[in-house]
Formats: structure tokens, sequence, C-alpha cells
């Protein structure tokens, strides 16, 4: 099973024990609601875990795959309070299949303003 595979199988089954197995240490994750890389593994667990809570509900689909050989760029929809939110997910992976570096991107500016408040409530919430 490639590291791909086991993104799509997270976001299936939101098991987070296999999130955290699936990052390298020295993950980094950057998005919308973050000003600098977020640095190791901690981290980046909590963001995606509290990313997959706001965006990875019932409306949430992958929409579009461009694949290399250290990674994938993954286009993604779903609409939140009548918001449609367009975005990718730019995920490089090591050897092993562990995630190195998660970046997301995300559009309108209006689905960026109500993600950066839903996520600051999940990560608030998470601590």
């Amino acid at each position: 099973m490639t590291g791909l595979d086991s993104w799509y199988g997270y976001m299936k089954s939101h098991d987070r024990a296999a999130l955290w197995d699936l990052l390298h240490p020295d993950a980094v994750f950057e998005s919308p609601v973050v000003h600098t890389p977020q640095r190791g593994r901690d981290i980046t667990f909590k963001y995606l875990s509290s990313a997959e809570k706001v965006l990875g509900g019932p409306g949430f689909t992958y929409v579009g795959e461009w694949k290399s050989e250290s990674g994938a760029v993954l286009e993604f929809k779903n609409v939140i309070d009548g918001i449609e939110i367009n975005g990718v997910d730019i995920i490089s992976f090591d050897t092993d299949g562990r995630i190195t570096h998660f970046k997301v991107m995300v559009r309108p500016l209006k689905a960026i303003n109500m993600l950066h408040r839903l996520m600051a409530e999940q990560l608030a919430a998470q601590s």
C-alpha cells in the first residue's frame, strides 16, 4: 500500500491512529489558517485531524488527482454553511510512504475566512 492509499484510507476511516502512523516525525504542515509552516508530527497531526473534522464531513469529495513518484496533488470540494469550498492538498511522501509535507490551498476568500474561524474553534476544543 502506498502513502497515498494510506491517506485515502484515513479519510474514509477517520482513524486517528492511522493518521499518526502515516506522519513522518519531521512532517511539515502549511495552510491558509497558519502564517508559518508548522513543523513536527505533533502539530501536523493536530492540524490534519482538526481539518478532517471541519472539512471531511459528508459532502467532502476529492475530484482530481495528480501523482508523482514522491507525492500527489488532490483537488477537493465541499459545501459548509452554504459556502462552496474548493481546494487542493499537496502531499509529499518519503520512501516509506509517510507524509513529510502537507500543504492545503483553498479558495474562494470567503471559504478561507470561514475555515479559519472553524479551525480555530476545533483546535481550541482539542487543547
